[in-house]
């Protein structure tokens, strides 16, 4: 099956339908799919809910998917830095499964894994429990919390080759990889596709095997979600 595609438009081509799940990989804007975003924002595709550990700003990221309305549900654990997401959840047009940064990592992690679930002392005693099955070990009370799947994962590496081997950079691991093994279908864009071969298997952080589709991504602005500065 040959996995690279000449675009994103191409690498989504029949397999977006509305009311779908989309795991989203990136932290903050760090190692987020751009181009990827971009091509769900074009297919118009609706009511879909989204697995990502934040949503973007207002202009950029999935934050241009809250804009165009197409995001029904977000499941996330960051949602400080974008003013529509706000307004939109507020106001009841968006719904919200707020986790643990933890927790949804560990949620990611172990729908990739095929485990179902798992316990966490993690949110015992808040919100975060409430309706969820407590049990005890050790005399210390945990929270059931299940893995999480999607129908599709779009995820962004640093380089790739034609068999859909990844290998991220620094902080753009913290959430990629994870989502890479909990699609059904796993979509990837990298800054640099290289030959089969060119790539040192003890530095593959995504083997080939959780890849359908492949494209090396047109541009990358790679914004800075919050810059801070010393003063002089």
């Amino acid at each position: 099956m040959k996995k690279v595609h000449p675009d994103a438009e191409a690498a989504l081509h029949g397999l977006l339908c509305d009311g779908m799940t989309i795991m989203a990989g990136g932290f903050g804007l760090c190692g987020i799919p751009e181009n990827l975003i971009l091509a769900l924002r074009e297919s118009g595709v609706k009511n879909i809910t989204v697995i990502s550990n934040n949503c973007g700003v207002d202009d950029f990221g999935l934050g241009l998917l809250l804009q165009t309305r197409q995001i029904k549900k977000m499941v996330s654990s960051y949602v400080g830095e974008n003013d529509t997401f706000e307004r939109q959840y507020l106001s009841g047009e968006l719904e919200l499964e707020f986790n643990p940064q933890g927790t949804l990592a560990e949620r990611i992690r172990a729908g990739g894994a095929g485990i179902p679930g798992f316990y966490t002392r993690t949110g015992v005693g808040t919100l975060i429990a409430e309706g969820k099955e407590h049990k005890e070990f050790n005399g210390e009370t945990y929270i059931l919390e299940r893995g999480l799947t999607a129908d599709l994962s779009i995820v962004k590496a640093w380089r790739g080759d034609a068999e859909g081997n990844l290998v991220y950079r620094k902080t753009a691991r913290n959430f990629n990889p994870m989502m890479a093994t909990a699609g059904k279908v796993t979509v990837a864009e990298v800054e640099e596709l290289v030959p089969v071969g060119t790539l040192d298997p003890d530095c593959i952080h995504t083997p080939g095997i959780f890849v359908q589709r492949i494209i090396q991504g047109a541009t990358y602005e790679k914004r800075i979600e919050k810059r801070t500065v010393r003063e002089a």
